[in-house]
């Protein structure tokens, strides 16, 4: 009995207020990661909720990993002595 009764909480519509207060909560670093994790991986989510946060935390780590390499790149262009001479000295 109390499997049913979590499978219709997880399949609840989740109302437009709801989606306001998530938005809202993903806006403030830190915090949003933290409930990103808590709404992907609870098990009383309900599952639209659950695949939002899912599929942002892929969406992030697949962001942070591509700035990484690109930061890379752009710094291993950037010649040695571009630092000490030139445009770049101020850095």
């Amino acid at each position: 009995m109390e499997v049913m009764e979590v499978q219709e909480q997880n399949n609840k519509v989740v109302s437009v207020g709801s989606w306001i207060g998530t938005l809202i909560l993903l806006v403030i670093p830190i915090i949003n990661f933290v409930f990103l994790f808590i709404w992907a991986f609870s098990s009383d989510t309900p599952v639209s909720k659950k695949n939002f946060a899912k599929a942002t935390l892929i969406l992030s780590a697949i962001g942070f990993f591509l700035g990484i390499i690109l930061f890379t790149l752009i710094g291993l262009l950037i010649p040695e002595d571009a630092f000490t001479q030139g445009i770049l000295y101020f850095l």
